[in-house]
């Protein structure tokens, strides 16, 4: 994410000013996915955009539409992810723009793209708002291709900051070890179509290849790389048991950590290694873990949270008194050394935690 005057947004903040703006430009599909947790309802988004706009110029129809380039500034509304088309969506209400197009006041969408600057201003900036914008502004993590592979399933799929982006899933029907013959065949095929697919999606998205499953068809497929694909065997940075292959095999990998040294710096283990030792704590019954917002709220005004997580479509979709209640949760723990952690929704973590009301908070010592 490229941000321009950052250092000057910095020290404004860290002086308590509040209405602050800064000039960003996403850089990567990983950078739309922080501004998708960065924006929020009540923010003020300006941007180049196109807009339909009513003329009633001599020589033309009265009331003619026509498309026009503008620069608007929109108060947010809602935030939506187009994947497909790899752009955010923000829509709202004009606030500011040429008075000539007669547009403010009426709703509009902006679509923010990779290459695309934007101004962003909020009201007041939160700690883990700046907390998000410096994991943006860092050294781009690559994704990790994950392929999971037995006699049965094939998956090959790209672990990246906000989730699983499956690529490839088939059901694999190798004959049986009596019909050797057969069987080699079939697996050859297998994993020459594997290598080839393998080959196209890293050099599409970069990153390294780690390769899990149960039994040696994983280490079969390793060595047929190593023969026949020799440049992208050397991608390989670790071949890992799971005991199911396919999707099912890619998020045990996650849940186990088994591939924690693949993923260390991939924020989807962040957010996994996160609510694993909620759920952890919560198996062992010792008290230092709380969860829903009256409970965490409570804990949190005692000093308690060391860790927050909350989920991130919990707090886009709260209703203002919510989103104000949670802001708060979140100042009390930030003001006491706290940390707070937005999860994605997107993945197996975000799942998790949905299941335990959006919010929990894990405690620096245990609470009646």
């Amino acid at each position: 994410m490229k941000v321009e005057e950052y250092k000057e947004f910095v020290k404004k903040w860290r002086e308590g000013k509040k209405r602050l703006s800064l000039r960003l430009t996403p850089e990567s599909e990983e950078d739309l996915w922080h501004l998708y947790n960065l924006i929020e309802a009540g923010d003020l988004v300006h941007a180049r955009t196109s807009r339909t706009v009513k003329t009633n110029e001599a020589y033309s129809r009265p009331k003619k539409g026509r498309r026009v380039s503008l620069d608007l500034t929109v108060e947010v509304e809602k935030v939506a992810w187009d994947r497909f088309s790899n752009k955010l969506r923000v829509h709202g209400v004009v606030r500011e723009a040429p008075e000539e197009f007669n547009v403010v006041g009426f709703h509009h969408t902006l679509s923010l793209a990779v290459n695309k600057p934007f101004t962003l201003t909020k009201e007041r900036w939160r700690k883990h708002h700046v907390d998000r914008l410096e994991l943006a502004m860092k050294a781009r993590v690559q994704p990790v291709v994950v392929v999971s592979i037995d006699d049965e399933d094939l998956c090959i799929a790209v672990v990246r900051e906000f989730g699983i982006d499956v690529k490839v899933e088939e059901r694999v029907n190798l004959p049986g070890k009596l019909e050797a013959e057969y069987r080699e065949k079939a697996k050859n095929e297998l994993f020459k179509r594997a290598s080839e697919t393998l080959e196209k999606i890293t050099r599409e998205v970069g990153g390294k290849v780690v390769v899990i499953g149960p039994g040696f068809i994983k280490n079969e497929f390793v060595e047929f790389m190593k023969k026949r694909y020799v440049k992208l065997a050397e991608e390989i940075v670790d071949v890992k048991g799971v005991n199911s292959a396919g999707v099912s095999g890619i998020h045990e990998a996650l849940r186990s950590g088994v591939l924690s040294k693949a993923f260390s710096k991939i924020r989807l283990s962040v957010e996994m290694n996160a609510i694993r030792e909620v759920l952890k704590r919560l198996g062992k019954g010792r008290g230092d873990i709380t969860y829903g917002i009256d409970d965490v709220e409570r804990a949190a005004e005692s000093g308690a949270v060391d860790r927050l997580l909350v989920l991130d479509s919990y707090f886009r979709e709260a209703s203002e008194d919510l989103r104000l209640r949670l802001e708060k949760i979140m100042g009390y723990v930030e003001d006491r050394g706290g940390k707070v952690l937005m999860v994605s929704a997107r993945n197996e973590a975000g799942l998790q935690l949905k299941s335990l009301g959006g919010i929990a908070a894990i405690l620096r010592y245990p609470i009646a």
